[in-house]
């Protein structure tokens, strides 16, 4: 798995946005049984956080140390630095594994023979990704292309899968069909900015070219925003989500 983002976890936390309360209230409506929950990729634990109020234990595991020194801390939480692939978490205990815009960056096949050893009876695995947000018109004109034609050759090969909405990721259970979702905040033109810089690919081309990319669409981005403090944005989000047979 690439570690992508060890090098700016703190701005991760800060800009990254947060999932809606309808994905995790669908969610658990098919966890009756809430003892431990593992969120894989967890990143700067947004998710875990989230599933500590519901389960007596949340498994949280990342191969970044600096994402987990960032991480929301709390006392039934367990964070590890640990690949998706071998985790310490105990054969048969887990009832919901959650992954996070992150199960591109798996080994496939071995990521899915350790949610079969750590999986509980009926045990059930979520997996999620969104993309491009949606403003407005004109901004999502030019995020579009920024994303297509400035950064396209920088972003990492496993980025087709969230182009492609989790559709052609190998996903060997038996599904549960899962409603559309959407992401949506209200941001500043400095948290936009801030998510922006985010991206993977941005800092791909800073390393490469030693100057920021944003750079070259600020102006555009700043006309188009105007004189709006918050602008609405949306992103849609895609769940894939099964019950694993054990």
């Amino acid at each position: 798995m690439k570690d992508n983002f060890s090098s700016y976890a703190a701005s991760y936390a800060q800009y990254r946005p947060v999932y809606p309360a309808a994905l995790y209230n669908f969610l658990l409506s098919y966890v009756p049984e809430r003892r431990v929950a593992w969120d894989c990729g967890c990143g700067n634990g947004q998710v875990a956080a989230v599933l500590a109020a519901y389960f007596d234990r949340v498994e949280a595991s990342d191969i970044s140390q600096t994402q987990l020194q960032n991480a929301v801390q709390k006392p039934n939480i367990r964070y590890q630095l640990a690949p998706a692939e071998k985790t310490d978490i105990p054969s048969h205990s887990v009832n919901l594994i959650t992954v996070a815009q992150a199960i591109h960056w798996f080994d496939f096949e071995a990521f899915y023979r350790e949610v079969y050893r750590v999986s509980a009876k009926q045990a059930i695995l979520a997996v999620w990704c969104y993309n491009l947000l949606e403003i407005t018109p004109a901004i999502s004109t030019i995020i579009r292309n920024f994303y297509t034609h400035i950064l396209g050759s920088y972003w990492d090969s496993e980025r087709h899968y969230i182009d492609e909405h989790y559709q052609t990721i190998p996903f060997p259970f038996k599904e549960i069909p899962a409603p559309k979702f959407n992401i949506k905040a209200s941001w500043t033109f400095e948290h936009f900015l801030g998510y922006l810089n985010t991206w993977s690919a941005v800092h791909h081309y800073i390393q490469k070219n030693g100057t920021n990319p944003l750079d070259m669409i600020l102006p555009d981005l700043k006309h188009a925003w105007r004189n709006h403090h918050f602008l609405p944005v949306k992103f849609p989000l895609y769940l894939r989500m099964a019950r694993v047979q054990s």
